[in-house]
């Protein structure tokens, strides 16, 4: 991780903020470049610093006892990773790792709980964040249960492309695969099935979106009710 100054108002969580609120986490806000598949935290771990993306995705992900994983949950500019240890002390609950290289601005879980105990501005935005993720996370166990890996996988494209603002989303075989729940085989599979429909142009390492409209009528009712969610959560931040 590099340092890099960028623009910390994009992130729809800062920008939710009052002016005095944001005063107090701006002087300890650390501008950050992190690389595709860089871990943030491990499963478990104390949490010692919040990141607040401005650009790029992170994904969370349940880690089973036999070192299996699954996608419960992303992360784009519109929220947070860790924003709940300014609550108090916190181990995280999943693996936060970046599945496409972001900006975000860092703070230490110390300096948040400082700003957080001078706002209940700020505590509340953290607690109406904390109950998005957590109807994210709900939302995903169900669709990882019910519904089938192609409308899953349109849902995850869709979902992506509305964070990184780009057509072209790089991806690995081995991360759909956990994305999924499912084995490399059947992402081959999945993916041409949706490339085969014209709706993605698959290769290694990447997926281009051709066909958004056809990639909507092909995801799973989730795509909809998430967006949905986030827009409530925060109606007061640009989309």
């Amino acid at each position: 991780m590099n340092n890099r100054s960028g623009p910390s108002g994009q992130n729809r969580l800062l920008a939710a903020l009052q002016p005095a609120d944001f005063s107090l986490l701006q002087p300890h806000l650390k501008e950050l470049a992190i690389e595709q598949g860089v871990l943030l935290h491990e499963q478990e771990d104390r949490v010692g610093h919040a990141y607040f993306p401005t650009s790029g995705m992170i994904s969370l992900l349940t880690v089973m006892g036999d070192g299996r994983a699954i996608e419960t949950a992303t992360v784009g500019r519109e929220g947070a990773v860790g924003a709940m240890s300014g609550l108090g002390p916190a181990h995280a609950a999943s693996r936060a790792v970046v599945q496409v290289a972001a900006t975000a601005s860092m703070i230490a879980t110390f300096r948040l709980q400082e700003a957080v105990a001078q706002s209940d501005h700020l505590r509340n935005v953290i607690l109406q964040y904390k109950e998005t993720l957590l109807a994210q996370v709900q939302q995903t166990a169900g669709c990882n249960a019910l519904h089938k890996a192609d409308a899953r996988l349109a849902r995850w494209l869709l979902q992506t492309r509305d964070r990184i603002d780009s057509d072209l989303i790089p991806l690995t075989q081995d991360f759909l695969s956990e994305m999924l729940g499912v084995r490399r085989t059947t992402v081959t599979l999945v993916a041409g099935g949706l490339q085969e429909a014209g709706l993605i142009r698959y290769r290694r390492g990447h997926v281009e979106i051709l066909d958004r409209s056809g990639l909507e009528q092909t995801a799973c009712e989730c795509y909809g009710i998430l967006r949905r969610r986030t827009d409530r959560a925060l109606p007061t931040a640009a989309a």
